[in-house]
């Protein structure tokens, strides 16, 4: 009896079916995760490229524009959730010694640089003397709705800086 049940090879792909699905099926939302999350990483990317550069076209900004062009950062993040996005634009120019000062700056969920204060995240000898440019700073923090490989939420930093294209300087117009 015994050697007949040995011999029986019916249900041996069923075993290795059960043993081999749950990796498989963690393999696959993992990689889903991952996807999701690096799909969040880039559109986070392109909110901070692009509210540099719609800024950068002006030589000018006021409240109601700077306000549009929050809401086109917010409306790239789709179709993932803008609620966690936060931004800040700043215009940072060189002083006499090349050192970046902040000359305005906004922000809709970041806290506002103040005027004056010297600007740190500008890399080293990206500005000369009298040199301005228009800094775009995005912090995104992205939720998997799987949680399976990622039970945490993953938090998306950005910065650019953009020269602006009409004017030396983008001035603030209150």
């Amino acid at each position: 009896m015994l050697r007949s049940f040995g011999a029986d090879r019916r249900g041996v792909a069923a075993i290795e079916f059960a043993l081999i699905a749950p990796v498989m099926i963690l393999l696959y939302l993992g990689l889903a995760e991952l996807t999701l999350a690096m799909m969040a990483e880039r559109r986070a990317s392109h909110a901070a490229s692009v509210v540099a550069d719609l800024v950068a076209q002006s030589s000018q900004m006021n409240a109601t524009q700077m306000t549009d062009v929050f809401q086109v950062g917010d409306a790239i993040l789709a179709p993932f959730p803008a609620s966690t996005l936060k931004m800040r634009v700043s215009s940072v120019k060189a002083d006499a010694n090349a050192v970046p000062k902040v000359v305005w700056s906004r922000g809709d969920g970041m806290t506002a640089l103040g005027a004056g204060a010297t600007a740190t995240a500008v890399p080293a000898n990206l500005l000369a003397s009298g040199d301005s440019v228009v800094m775009a700073e995005v912090s995104y923090t992205w939720d998997s709705p799987l949680k399976k490989t990622l039970p945490n939420a993953l938090t998306f930093r950005q910065t650019f800086f953009l020269k602006p294209r009409k004017s030396p300087e983008v001035v603030w117009l209150g």
